[in-house]
Order: structure tokens, then C-alpha cells, then sequence
């Protein structure tokens, strides 16, 4: 699958991290149902980051469309809100 983190780039993610990235998309969630921004803030980073170990990256001239698009790391509590779909930033 190939994923695109918003101001960065797009990396190839094979389908097995998904239930890993899962576990952390729904603490994402509920995080930002309880308003916890910092917890929000935390995972957000932790899985941005888990996605970058687990990818990898195609080249910057690469027109590959993005089958999961995930917010840049600095993105607001509300911009991702905004991003959401009824699972979450993942689906699944």
C-alpha cells in the first residue's frame, strides 16, 4: 500500500504493519475523543514515525496514488479530526 504522510512524501507499507498501525490509530482516536491533546500529540509522532521505519520511501519524482493519506506532524487536533473516517486514520 503506499501511504503518504501530508509535507513529507509517499512510502511503500506492505499490508502485514497494518494491525501494528492499527493499535496506534485508535489510541490516536481515543485520544482526541477525550480532548487529551498532548496524548494526541504523542501518538500521532509515534505513528508517523512507525510508518517511516516500516516504509520505504519512493522517490520524490515517484506519481504513485496514495491509498492512505495521514496528516503532517504537526497537524492540530481538529485538522486531523477533520481527516477522519469512522475507523479512524487507518482503515480497518
Amino acid at each position: 500500500m503506499i501511504v503518504r504522510i501530508m509535507g513529507e512524501g509517499q512510502v511503500k507499507l506492505a499490508d502485514s504493519h497494518f494491525a501494528e498501525l492499527n493499535k496506534l490509530d485508535d489510541e490516536l482516536l481515543a485520544e482526541m475523543e477525550n480532548g487529551d491533546g498532548p496524548g494526541f500529540r504523542h501518538t500521532l509522532h509515534a505513528l508517523l514515525d512507525k510508518v517511516r521505519a516500516l516504509g520505504t520511501p519512493l522517490p520524490d519524482d515517484s506519481l504513485e496514488p496514495s491509498e492512505l493519506i495521514l496528516p503532517a506532524p504537526d497537524a492540530t487536533l481538529e485538522e486531523v479530526r477533520t481527516m477522519l473516517s469512522g475507523d479512524g486514520l487507518i482503515p480497518g
